[in-house]
């Protein structure tokens, strides 16, 4: 898929390569503003937090392309990037996105949810870690590498079936906690169909854009002679995070901040159990992790974590904006660094 767009996109002149960028862009954020306003919709008519919401089902429509990179990418023989995307996604979410939603506005934090959620996400980070260690040669790590074996592939898509499993128990114990006092929320229950079709068919929205969107800029890039260390650095390392890109700045633009925050959580979750486990299970030797994911990718993974669950930790009602700056700070620093 990805190399039929870019044969597509090659073939395409300059003014319409603009033109693509424009429509798509387009179609991206009224996509994204579709999603918001019906992600919403289906909290108040559930009566669920929209922390939960974007957590779970919005999560899971913005981290496919994620899932869909590296399960290609391992099937295709390329293990190192389908684990490499799923790490890299996290690290592009934590903190170039959500530090760029909280430097917007700071986000309102319902502690109880965030820190169940939030603690799930650090240990999915450990666990990930953990699982590609090569514990048959460990004093070889830092030199040689590990991977993630395919039957933890498995174990993790069993992980994440407990994980919306258990996530969807949880909410009948916090539908309390949002009041229904929009006149939505005493609509037709026969509206919900309505409603979900009209979520999932912003997701397909919101997916479809990005794909066509990445390797249009890209091209368009090139033609223009950007050099490629520039176009790695911006367009290939957030591409895939594109939809959770543009769906949190659209939350958090229309007062959303909570439905931004569950669903950076819960993509950092899915892209390990999700985009890794998938990857990995449909690979016989599962997933390579090369020395360098231990030198470096995977601290930076745990860093950016580690210091996002402190500032859940210290925060009383909302993720400051100084806290975002410092997010932005450490994906800075981890971008730059990887490249030197």
């Amino acid at each position: 898929m990805e190399t039929l767009l870019q044969q597509l996109m090659e073939a395409q002149s300059l003014p319409l390569l603009f033109a693509i960028i424009a429509i798509f862009i387009y179609t991206l954020a009224r996509g994204a503003d579709m999603l918001v306003e019906e992600a919403v919709a289906l909290s108040l008519r559930w009566g669920v937090p929209k922390i939960l919401i974007g957590a779970t089902i919005v999560s899971i429509g913005t981290t496919l392309p994620e899932a869909s990179v590296s399960v290609f990418a391992a099937i295709s023989g390329n293990p190192e990037l389908a684990l490499g995307n799923a790490v890299g996604s996290i690290i592009c979410d934590t903190g170039l996105i959500l530090g760029l939603a909280t430097v917007l506005s700071p986000l309102p934090l319902n502690k109880k949810i965030v820190n169940r959620q939030g603690w799930i996400q650090l240990s999915a980070g450990i666990l990930l870690v953990l699982a590609c260690i090569p514990y048959g040669s460990l004093n070889k790590t830092f030199s040689e590498g590990g991977g993630l074996p395919q039957y933890m592939g498995f174990v993790f898509l069993v992980l994440l079936i407990a994980y919306i499993w258990l996530t969807l128990k949880w909410v009948k114990t916090d539908t309390s906690e949002i009041a229904v006092d929009d006149e939505r929320g005493n609509e037709d229950p026969s509206k919900m169909a309505y409603t979900l079709c009209n979520l999932f068919f912003s997701i397909v929205i919101v997916v479809i854009s990005s794909r066509i969107l990445i390797p249009a800029v890209e091209e368009t890039a090139v033609r223009l002679n950007v050099p490629d260390s520039i176009i790695a650095a911006t367009l290939v390392a957030f591409g895939t995070s594109l939809p959770e890109l543009i769906t949190c700045l659209t939350a958090v633009t229309k007062g959303h901040g909570e439905l931004a925050m569950g669903n950076i959580i819960g993509a950092d979750i899915l892209n390990i159990l999700f985009v890794a486990g998938s990857a990995s299970a449909v690979t016989l030797g599962g997933l390579s992790a090369p020395p360098h994911f231990f030198q470096f990718l995977f601290p930076a993974m745990l860093v950016i974590l580690i210091v996002f669950r402190l500032g859940i930790t210290f925060s009383k009602d909302k993720l400051s904006r100084p806290f975002g700056f410092i997010l932005l700070g450490i994906y800075a620093t981890v971008t730059i660094m990887s490249y030197i």
